[in-house]
């Protein structure tokens, strides 16, 4: 226990105040758990295990998930942002933590942004069939390209920066040891979902395979997706 208890690095203390504990615990919570758990649903949930799909389609299960834990994550980022600068400016941006975090938290918000500007839905269920998701527009396109490789890089920083804030904290080593089986878990079960073949498009998961949809007579933005060609009569 006393092992456990004890710094990565004996040499240096491990002293935080309030600001930089409750700022490490809000960021660990949303860039940790909250932002990747959202990632996983989005990737492998968009089709559930007991949907009759193509039968059954546009599970919203996923989109309701993605969105709550985002925003949650968000809301939490924030806080903890406020939190730092209240208790120690804007100081120590010459350190790699303070860089990744910044970066990260620049990733976040664009994130957001583009998802408030990605544009109209459309298809056989609204109102109106033509949408910038349905049609497959360039600004869909766009938004799809930069929503999937910033979502990524954001939490390939964001694991880095945790990494080096509970260095520069000093942080004992059940920190290390719990948050790197967390994301040791996390990767497997990423894994295992993908090679079972969970990570469907999300314009079939919405419309189904059939060619008169017009975003199915291109190919999808995104690897290792599955999506049917009815043309092949076959997954990809």
């Amino acid at each position: 226990m006393d092992w456990l208890l004890a710094s990565i690095d004996p040499a240096r203390p491990h002293l935080v105040d309030p600001a930089i504990a409750w700022h490490a615990r809000l960021m660990v919570l949303a860039w940790g758990i909250l932002f990747p758990l959202g990632v996983l649903i989005a990737r492998f949930f968009k089709v559930t295990l007991r949907q009759n799909w193509p039968e059954q389609r546009d599970n919203r299960f996923w989109w309701h998930s993605h969105l709550g834990l985002q925003y949650l994550g968000g809301v939490l980022m924030l806080i903890a942002l406020a939190v730092i600068l209240a208790g120690h400016g804007a100081g120590g941006l010459g350190s790699p933590h303070a860089w990744l975090g910044y970066a990260v938290l620049l990733l976040g918000g664009t994130q957001f942004l583009a998802g408030w500007l990605r544009g109209s839905k459309g298809g056989p269920s609204e109102p109106e069939l033509r949408g910038d998701h349905y049609d497959m527009t360039p600004r869909r396109i766009a938004f799809e390209y930069l929503h999937k490789s910033a979502g990524y890089l954001a939490i390939f920083l964001a694991v880095a920066a945790i990494l080096t804030g509970l260095w520069q904290a000093n942080a004992p080593r059940w920190m290390w040891i719990v948050l790197g089986g967390w994301w040791l878990g996390f990767a497997l079960v990423f894994v295992l979902l993908q090679r079972r073949g969970l990570a469907v498009d999300t314009y079939q998961a919405i419309w189904g395979p059939s060619l008169e949809h017009p975003g199915n007579r291109r190919k999808p933005i995104g690897w290792g997706l599955r999506r049917i060609d009815e043309r092949k009569g076959a997954s990809e």
